[in-house]
């Protein structure tokens, strides 16, 4: 392998940007889809009385479907082709629609809100499979860019789906079925933009490299992270014992070491890994519950509009990785360590906002913050593992949606129950009036039993002067677990930022950052030397 040292941009393809446009409205129709989802949160707890550990979990579903999604599909898209995935992907996609809408009453619900979320989050997962990689490998000189721009469609879905359930469900009051059906106009299109389409081969696909050969550098160590989300998922959403969990967990980290002759792996790989398990957790967990905390600390309708501005605001940041790597001179690490610390910020500032106006301030850091996490760890990883094709990328992505499904999403509705329970648990009369059924369970931590779902949303509903007391107790309850949550929460980009630094030090100490491309590749053929960056 080779470290490169040019600077084109030219894509390697004749219709690189037909296939960059379309894997572009793929990943828009998934984040339309999460929007409105995320949006209709509380009619769901209303309508079923679920609680907002069950709710988190339905939402964890939405992230825990991607990891197989994009685990399998990134493992078999260099050999089966990504065509018969995007075909796969288009018709998951409108099976989940029917899924989610058999939802019909309480015994029922919860079931058929899970599986649709992960079926939907499946064909999401494929089509990232099929995306990332392609637009890694017709712009192989360029990746933090391009990846930043096929990644400003999951904002851009946010901002549609966001602004439609606004206007549908706060002002309109649609029924959430018919919200939620609206995601297939974006499936519809970018099936009509992937139709036909010649799909280039990746850097190690061309080499014809094994799939033990791409799977070295992940190796013992790497698959290791993604074993152990799935032993979550087997004990947390599949509800294996868990001597069988861990069971089948072992046996995938046996055939992968079999199949890499043993091999460890790469420790920066692993380090990528983790990284991105919290950028999982701390983006798209939280992307799931902002919109429901901010809005029931102020209310309904500007917690639509917070998360539309912030969505804009990632959709257009997107735009200007180029101008921050190539005319700042900062490098991809470097992005993600000044993001994390802006990340970090931004949430604690969050939990303390009493107005519109310092929400909006404290939304806006958290958004920059947050903004180049995803496309730009997946560029980092494409950069320096090329020998890996689309295996690295997907189990990162993969990695980092499980993380949000099994740990961010239900431990944020974990520790919504669980603060809001203590806060209310002073007052023993109202804590028995509105406690939940069940308690909310997360990882090792203790029980906690937060609000009901349905007693709390009646209590909301009521405007503020004509509460009661116990309603108002309830209610103030529900708004200090919102605060304490999103505390709790800013401790994983804290994380994030100390293994950046480590990651951002290594690079100095071998010279700087630089992309590696296999010896004979098209890689190698620009002249232009560009410094490296640290």
């Amino acid at each position: 392998m080779t470290e490169d040292k040019t600077i084109s941009n030219a894509p390697i393809a004749p219709n690189a940007y037909r296939l960059l446009w379309a894997g572009f409205m793929a990943i828009l129709a998934a984040g339309v889809g999460f929007a409105i989802r995320g949006g209709i949160f509380d009619n769901w707890g209303r309508e079923y009385g679920f609680t907002a550990g069950q709710l988190g979990a339905i939402g964890g579903a939405g992230f825990s479907g991607f990891c197989f999604g994009i685990i399998i599909g990134g493992v078999v898209c260099d050999k089966i082709g990504y065509g018969k995935l995007v075909v796969l992907a288009f018709a998951l996609h409108v099976l989940s629609a029917f899924v989610t809408f058999g939802a019909t009453n309480k015994e029922n619900a919860y079931q058929m809100l899970y599986w649709g979320m992960f079926i939907f989050a499946y064909a999401n997962g494929t089509l990232e499979a099929v995306a990332n990689p392609l637009v890694a490998t017709i712009f192989p000189h360029n990746r933090t860019h391009f990846l930043n721009i096929l990644h400003a469609s999951w904002p851009a879905g946010l901002i549609i789906g966001g602004v439609l359930g606004w206007v549908l469900d706060d002002k309109l009051e649609w029924k959430w079925q018919y919200q939620l059906a609206l995601y297939l106009i974006p499936t519809v299109i970018y099936g009509i933009m992937f139709f036909g389409q010649h799909f280039p081969k990746s850097e190690a696909s061309e080499k014809g490299l094994s799939l033990g050969e791409m799977f070295k550098d992940v190796g013992i160590i790497g698959a290791a992270v993604a074993c152990y989300l799935l032993v979550l998922f087997f004990k947390n959403a599949i509800n294996l014992p868990d001597a069988a969990a861990y069971g089948i967990g072992g046996a995938l980290l046996i055939v992968v070491a079999v199949m890499t002759g043993f091999s460890m792996g790469s420790w920066l790989l692993f380090a990528l890994f983790v990284a991105h398990a919290l950028v999982g957790a701390v983006e798209l967990g939280t992307d799931g519950w902002i919109q429901n905390i901010t809005g029931n600390i102020l209310t309904s309708e500007q917690g639509k509009i917070l998360f539309v501005f912030t969505s804009t605001l990632m959709f257009l940041l997107r735009f200007c990785a180029d101008f921050i790597e190539k005319r700042l001179g900062i490098s991809p690490v470097g992005i993600l360590l000044i993001c994390a610390i802006l990340a970090c910020v931004g949430l604690n500032l969050a939990s303390g906002i009493a107005t519109f106006a310092g929400a909006f301030v404290a939304l806006t850091i958290y958004a920059i913050g947050k903004t180049f996490f995803w496309p730009t760890m997946l560029a980092v990883a494409s950069d320096r593992f090329p020998r890996t094709g689309a295996i690295a990328i997907s189990m990162m992505g993969g990695i980092g949606m499980l993380s949000a499904g099994m740990i961010g999403s239900p431990g944020l509705g974990y520790a919504k129950d669980r603060f809001a329970g203590e806060a209310l648990a002073g007052n023993q009369a109202v804590y028995d009036q509105f406690k939940a059924e069940k308690p909310s369970k997360f990882l090792f931590f203790k029980e906690a039993t937060g609000l009901d779902g349905t007693k709390l949303g009646d209590a909301q509903k009521v405007e503020a002067s004509k509460r009661t007391p116990e309603q108002k107790a309830a209610v103030d309850a529900s708004i200090t677990g919102d605060r304490k949550t999103l505390v709790a929460d800013s401790a994983i980009p804290a994380l994030m930022a100390l293994l950046y630094l480590g990651i951002l030090v290594y690079f100095k100490s071998i010279g700087g950052y630089r992309a590696v491309h296999l010896e004979g590749t098209s890689g190698e053929s620009h002249a232009g030397a560009a410094p490296p960056k640290a």
